[in-house]
């Protein structure tokens, strides 16, 4: 029986924490930002977590590999 291979772009984008939420980059944080208030450039900083759903979705696509 062929292993799960980890979805590659799901890796680059997402990290598990302990309790299995999965963490990511906000959107939209790239570039054209000078066009933001200066609240919403701060409020996209740092990570944030995924609701349980995609979490169980995402933590199955990365087949146990969390980097």
């Amino acid at each position: 029986m062929p292993k799960q291979k980890t979805h590659k772009g799901t890796k680059k984008r997402f990290r598990l924490s302990a309790s299995g939420k999965a963490k990511h980059r906000s959107a939209g944080t790239s570039h054209l930002a000078g066009r933001m208030s200066q609240k919403r450039k701060r409020n996209l900083r740092g990570t944030t977590t995924t609701n349980d759903t995609n979490s169980k979705m995402i933590a199955k696509v990365l087949a146990g590999n969390s980097y």
